[in-house]
């Protein structure tokens, strides 16, 4: 999980393991949860899958500061 501080929020991108069988390759989805002052403002749900978590936690991460800019 990567986390940032924008404008005010506090911006988690997550990386969930979607692996239904240790045969296949490691996929990653991605999501994003927007917080401030301790309480969820928003939450993305599945964006997209990955090949990597780093890359899903930047998915996640970006949803979030757009859903910033478009809110706020």
């Amino acid at each position: 999980m990567q986390t940032e501080k924008y404008r005010g929020f506090s911006l988690w991108g997550h990386a969930i393991l979607q692996q239904d069988d240790t045969l296949q390759t490691a996929r990653f989805a991605a999501s994003g949860t927007i917080m401030r002052d301790s309480k969820v403002v928003a939450a993305s749900g599945v964006l997209d899958a990955f090949d990597t978590g780093e890359e899903a936690e930047s998915a996640g991460l970006s949803w979030c500061r757009a859903w910033v800019d478009n809110h706020v």
